[in-house]
């Protein structure tokens, strides 16, 4: 063997040792970290939300966790090919106080089924160890919820492992508060033209009864509203200035709560009811089957029995609260999904109400129509008839 070929031989032997080398270095070492994640592209950025508070986050959020199940009605609207897409863990609340919403959406998004669940109630409280364990961009809870955050200290706890709560509302004060909400999840979403488009609809759909009770200044009737209807035993439950008390007065209506309850929700006492001698009852009812099984509530909602729902709501005209009543004298009583309280979907409530309380104004509106043209326009589910009932109504033969 030649010299040269012992120096070729050698070299080579000696590059290959020097690789070896190279990739034993190179390779990852027990316990050792791994390689760096790439670094999240997507701008951080600062929103207020419906408490005023200033929150980082980074937008668009891609995993949502909702403090209430409810919250989906907006999302569907904001994000109608797939309103779950963003939803990591969500309040069970959806399925025991709407079951037949979550029954269409369940139908068409099947994977709602297999969402993380947890507590059904509106005290503000959750699991914290599953919240962190679902990892989501932000966590949405209604502006009630603050001070159970708050003694929780959920906001801090959360924080430091870079979770941001956001606070929205469509329940305490939705006139004032439901455009904003819309805005901000549109912000949180990237569905700022979509969230236009909603609030104009919603703002033209209000605009059609405010518009007309200006114009005309009718004489308003007295209505008295009794909140969840068959729901409790307790009598009667209200609302003050707020919600469904602010959604009479814009259908120009006179509601006899307002100068008793201090603020959204409270209680009037059955004596008080007869002294106001309401000129119409309106209660507002649900399907609370998962809450009080066959009780007395009237189960108007998407698809509901409309026989069944007009013999229930029958019911409360023998309610001692109104005996001898304008109201139970002419048999002015009428009944409404409960859920409008809490959800975008007010100005269907504000044009129901004003058909009641001004039938001669608004002979051709048709809250049915709007709602089902919304349904086409903005959500992911067919509109299904059933969220309102008057009597009198008689039994199909």
């Amino acid at each position: 063997m030649t010299r040269t070929k012992l120096y070729l031989g050698a070299a080579v032997a000696v590059a290959v040792a020097l690789a070896l080398a190279a990739l034993l270095w190179l390779a990852p070492r027990p316990g050792a970290p791994g390689p760096t994640a790439p670094a999240d592209a997507r701008p951080l950025s600062t929103v207020t939300d419906l408490l005023g508070r200033k929150v980082e986050l980074r937008l668009p959020v891609r995993r949502m966790m909702l403090g209430e199940g409810r919250q989906l009605y907006l999302l569907a609207a904001l994000d109608t090919e797939d309103p779950i897409g963003r939803v990591v863990g969500w309040r069970k609340d959806l399925i025991q106080s709407d079951p037949d919403t979550y029954a269409a959406y369940l139908r068409k998004f099947p994977r709602i089924a297999g969402l993380p669940q947890f507590g059904g109630f509106e005290d503000g409280t959750f699991d914290l160890e599953l919240a962190i364990s679902l990892k989501p961009d932000v966590i949405l809870m209604n502006i009630e919820s603050q001070r159970a955050t708050d003694d929780a200290r959920y906001v801090e706890r959360l924080q430091a492992v870079g979770i941001p709560i956001v606070y929205v509302d469509f329940r305490h004060y939705p006139v004032e508060n439901t455009e904003p909400t819309i805005r901000l999840l549109g912000q949180l979403m990237g569905k700022e033209a979509r969230a236009r488009e909603l609030i104009d609809f919603r703002a033209a759909q209000i605009r059609r009864v405010t518009d007309v009770i200006q114009a005309a200044a009718p004489a308003q009737p007295r209505v008295f509203i009794e909140r969840i209807g068959g729901y409790t035993e307790d009598c009667c439950l209200s609302f003050g200035n707020e919600n469904f008390g602010k959604f009479v007065e814009m259908a120009g209506g006179t509601n006899l709560a307002g100068k008793i309850i201090r603020g959204t929700f409270g209680q009037v006492n059955p004596e008080q009811v007869l002294a106001s001698d309401p000129e119409q009852v309106i209660v507002t009812s649900a399907n609370w089957e998962a809450f009080v099984p066959k009780g007395p509530w009237i189960g108007v909602g998407p698809g509901a029995d409309m026989d069944e729902a007009a013999r229930k709501l029958r019911g409360f005209t023998q309610r001692s609260a109104y005996a001898g009543t304008t109201a139970q004298r002419n048999g002015a009583f009428h009944a409404i999904w409960h859920q409008f309280y809490n959800s975008p979907y007010d100005f269907v409530a504000i044009q129901q109400l004003a058909r009641w309380l001004h039938p001669e104004l608004f002979a051709e509106l048709d809250a049915g129509a709007t709602f089902r043209e919304f349904h086409q326009r903005f959500l992911p589910v067919d509109y299904a008839p059933g969220y309102f009932v008057t009597l009198p109504r008689e039994p199909r033969p």
